[in-house]
């Protein structure tokens, strides 16, 4: 990257923690520019205890729910008013829940969307003004799932493929103003989604949370910090695309060439949680 981003100002959600943190920590020292959030006060205060002394002195650290339109909205107008235009936003912020659609109320599915989808668009829709002022970027995680169904996580799944569809329309309007869209799906990643995830009803076969997390544990090849690296090179490089790790790649090409019978062979590779 021979640091792409210095003092190019990155706005960064879920920055409290896994993918977010690391994409914070990297940015920082290559000297850009942040504004920090996330939802969780304690993980952002860590995040910016591991930051340290960073080469910027241009970051600032808020408290932020993406699930809230408002706060959003003055989010990023005391973003422009105190550092200026944003140049690339990267949104991370992500829950997950576990449990057969069945078993779901709709009220957990519409705080998956909430979240998952309709913060991605309030914060694309917040800042893209200034993103177009400075023909920077957005960086929309998706993931795996974005591409694949599975068993059990129907509104992550649905969340996930919605980013998707959104980030790949986006990037066509866009481009003739200057702003890259890059569409984010990582497989495996070390991070604490399964800990966190809330569980409507385990699958029968699934044992209790201890074992589900730890079959989550077991399928979490790549690193945070490998994770942040893949996404940044990516984004630099102004790619629509970027998959994150070997996993995610594979389980891609399997839908591809499987597109009807792809779930019998996914059961073979990933955590059986159905």
């Amino acid at each position: 990257m021979n640091n792409f981003f210095t003092n190019k100002l990155c706005v960064i959600t879920g920055a409290g923690s896994g993918i977010g943190r690391a994409l914070a920590l990297n940015l920082a020292a290559q000297g850009a520019s942040l504004a920090l959030s996330d939802i969780d006060d304690a993980g952002l205060e860590e995040t910016k205890r591991l930051i340290g002394d960073p080469p910027s002195n241009r970051m600032r650290f808020d408290t932020l729910d993406v699930a809230d339109a408002d706060a959003i909205e003055a989010y990023a107008k005391s973003v422009k008013e105190s550092r200026g235009a944003a140049d690339y936003l990267f949104n991370v912020a992500g829950l997950t829940r576990v449990g057969t659609f069945e078993a779901t109320p709709l009220s957990s599915f519409e705080k998956i969307m909430d979240v998952n989808f309709w913060g991605v668009v309030r914060m694309t829709k917040a800042f893209l003004g200034q993103l177009t002022e400075t023909r920077g970027g957005v960086v929309n995680i998706s993931s795996l799932f974005g591409l694949i169904g599975y068993a059990n996580q129907s509104h992550y799944c649905a969340s996930k493929f919605a980013v998707r569809g959104f980030n790949e329309t986006i990037a066509q309007e866009l481009e003739e103003q200057g702003v890259s869209v890059t569409s984010v799906h990582p497989g495996g990643v070390a991070t604490n989604i399964a800990r966190n995830a809330k569980v409507d009803a385990l699958p029968e076969g699934a044992g209790n949370r201890e074992d589900f997390e730890q079959r989550f544990d077991k399928a979490a090849i790549t690193s945070s910090e490998k994770a942040a690296e893949i996404i940044l090179n990516g984004t630099a490089k102004g790619k629509r695309r970027v998959i994150v790790g070997r996993d995610a790649k594979l389980i891609s090409a399997l839908q591809r060439l499987f597109p009807q019978s792809y779930p019998k062979v996914l059961e073979k590779l990933l955590p059986k949680i159905s």
